[in-house]
C-alpha cells in the first residue's frame, strides 16, 4: 500500500461516520478536572475510552496515579516494534474545562456532540478529546494499512490535568525518563492559525502570572473628611500599572523586553495574517509593540496583560477611600525572556518610579520553548502537509498560548512538533465549544500521511535531525 492510498483508507474511515461516533461517546464523558467529584469520571476515561484503543493497536498500558494531584492519573502506552526504528511520542489531555451548562445556546449541550453544519459542538470537542480522537484513529489507519505494523515505535502520554495546569507532569517526565525516552515528539493541541489553513508550530509563549498589591492602611476613611490628605492605594496602583504598560499595550520594562525577535523569525512571520476570520474580533491596529505587524507581536513579542483589579468594593462602592488595592497581571513573552526574576524586574522598574510601596508576587509561571525552524524534522513536517492538503501550511515559531511543552523540549530533550485540528473561534474554555468536521477530516488526512511517511522515511529525518542540531549540517 502507498500512503495515497493509507490516506484514502482514511478518509473513508472519517466518511463511514466512525470517526464521528467515537468522538460523540467520548464527549459524554464529563471529565472536569476543575471539579472534585470528577475524580471516577476522569480515570474511567483513560480506561474505558483511551485504553481499549490502544491496546488493540498492540501498546502495553500503565496507568501511574498522580502524586501532585489526586484523581488526575496518567496513562503511559509503549509500542515497540524495533529498538533500530524511529521512536515517537505522543501526548493529549482528556479532560476538560467546566461544562458551564446552562449557559450553552438552547439545542446544545456540552455532554452531547451536536452536529450543525460544519460544526460539532460538545465540551473537548476542540480541546482536546476531538484533537487527540484525530491522532488516535491516524494511527489506528496506519497500523491496519501495513498488515499490524506502524513502521515505527510509538508512546503516548494522557494526562488528566491539563486545564488545572498539569501538576505532576514534569514530575512524572524527570522521574520516567526511561520510560519516555524517544526520538521525536509529535501531538496536536491548541489552534490552527485560522481555519482553512493548516498550521505546525514549534513551542509556545511561557506565561507568568504575578500579583500587585498596595496596602496603604487597615481601614477604609470617609473621603469627605479625609480626601486630599490620604493615599488613595487605587489610584496608586492605576499608576503604577501603568508604568509597566502604557495606554497602547507597550511593554515599558526593558529587562522583561524580548531579544528573540531576530530576522530569521520575522521572516517566518511575514508569511502570517493573524485574524480576519468569521467568527473573529477585529484587531486593534493601534495596539502593541510600536513597528511591528499583529503576527510579530502575537508570536514573537512579550505582553502583558492586567488579568483583574480591585480596590474597595466594586459591587457596593462607598464614599471612602479604600484601604487596599491589588491586581493580578500575566506576562506572555518568547524565548530569551528572563520570567524567573520578574518578580525582581518588576519590583526594581516600580522603585525606579517612585512606588516602593507596591509588593510584587510571583503566582506562578511556566517558560517558552521553540524548536529551531531551520531543523530537517521541520521541512520534512511541512512539505508532508504541503503534499497531503494541496495548501501551503503556516509555520509557526511558538504558540501565542501556552502549553507544556517545556517537559517534553526540556526535561526528555524532544524536538517538539505541534500539528493543531482545531481553530481559534473554536470557543474553547467557554460556551458553545466545537470542533469543525473538514478540519478534523483534513488533520487525519495529514497525520496518516505524516506517520506513514515516519514508518518510510524516519530514520533518515532523524539523523538528518542529528546532524543538523549537532552541528554537521
Amino acid at each position: 500500500m502507498t500512503a495515497q492510498q493509507a490516506v484514502q483508507q482514511a478518509t473513508a474511515y472519517f466518511d463511514s461516520g466512525e470517526f464521528q461516533r467515537i468522538l460523540a461517546r467520548r464527549v459524554a464523558w464529563r471529565t472536569e478536572s476543575q471539579r472534585d467529584d470528577r475524580d471516577a469520571a476522569l480515570k474511567d476515561y483513560l480506561q474505558q475510552e483511551i485504553a481499549p484503543q490502544l491496546q488493540a493497536l498492540g501498546f502495553t498500558l500503565q496507568l501511574i496515579d498522580n502524586p501532585h494531584a489526586a484523581g488526575r492519573p496518567f496513562l503511559v502506552a509503549v509500542r515497540m516494534e524495533d529498538p533500530a526504528l524511529p521512536t515517537l511520542l505522543s501526548y493529549g489531555h482528556g479532560d476538560v474545562v467546566f461544562g458551564d451548562d446552562e449557559n450553552w445556546r438552547s439545542g446544545l449541550s456540552p455532554w452531547q456532540l451536536t452536529e450543525e453544519g460544519d460544526r460539532w459542538y460538545g465540551r473537548g470537542s476542540a480541546d482536546n478529546k476531538g484533537q487527540h480522537c484525530v491522532n488516535l484513529a491516524a494511527l489506528e489507519q496506519v497500523y491496519q494499512a501495513r498488515g499490524g505494523r506502524l513502521g515505527f515505535n510509538c508512546k503516548w502520554l494522557f494526562e488528566m490535568g491539563e486545564e488545572i495546569s498539569s501538576p505532576g507532569l514534569a514530575q512524572l517526565c524527570q522521574q520516567q525518563a526511561e520510560l519516555l525516552q524517544a526520538d521525536l515528539f509529535i501531538a496536536s493541541d491548541g489552534p490552527r492559525l485560522n481555519a482553512v489553513r493548516p498550521t505546525l508550530f514549534l513551542g509556545s509563549r511561557g506565561a507568568v502570572n504575578f500579583r500587585l498589591t498596595i496596602n496603604a492602611r487597615d481601614n477604609a476613611y470617609h473621603s469627605g473628611n479625609w480626601g486630599g490628605l490620604l493615599s488613595n492605594p487605587g489610584t496608586r496602583l492605576a499608576s503604577a500599572i501603568a508604568t509597566l504598560v502604557d495606554a497602547q499595550g507597550v511593554l515599558q520594562v526593558e529587562a522583561l523586553r524580548p531579544d528573540s525577535l531576530t530576522p530569521q523569525v520575522r521572516a517566518i512571520l511575514s508569511d502570517i495574517e493573524v485574524g480576519g476570520m468569521p467568527g473573529d474580533p477585529a484587531i486593534d491596529t493601534n495596539w502593541g509593540e510600536p513597528g511591528l505587524t499583529p503576527a510579530e507581536r502575537l508570536y514573537g513579542w512579550n505582553t502583558l496583560e492586567v488579568l483583574s483589579f480591585l480596590t474597595g468594593n466594586p459591587a457596593r462602592p462607598m464614599n471612602a477611600i479604600p484601604g487596599s488595592a491589588t491586581a493580578v497581571c500575566q506576562l506572555r513573552f518568547v524565548v530569551g525572556t528572563d520570567w524567573q526574576r520578574l518578580a525582581q524586574h518588576v519590583s526594581a522598574h516600580l522603585a525606579q518610579h517612585g512606588f516602593h510601596d507596591v509588593e510584587v508576587e510571583f503566582l506562578r509561571g511556566s517558560p517558552a520553548t521553540r524548536l529551531d525552524p531551520d531543523d530537517p524534522l521541520v521541512h520534512w513536517v511541512l512539505n508532508s502537509m504541503a503534499a497531503t492538503s494541496g495548501k501551503k501550511p503556516a509555520l509557526l515559531p511558538n504558540l501565542g498560548g501556552s502549553l507544556p511543552n517545556e517537559v517534553f523540549a526540556e526535561i526528555l530533550g524532544l524536538p517538539t512538533l505541534w500539528v493543531p485540528h482545531s481553530y481559534p473561534a473554536c470557543g474553547q474554555h467557554g460556551v458553545n465549544e466545537h470542533m469543525l468536521k473538514s478540519i478534523a477530516r483534513e488533520g487525519l488526512q495529514i497525520m496518516t500521511q505524516l506517520l506513514w511517511e515516519l514508518g518510510e522515511q524516519g530514520t533518515e529525518w532523524l539523523a538528518q535531525h542529528r546532524s543538523y542540531a549537532g552541528g554537521g549540517a
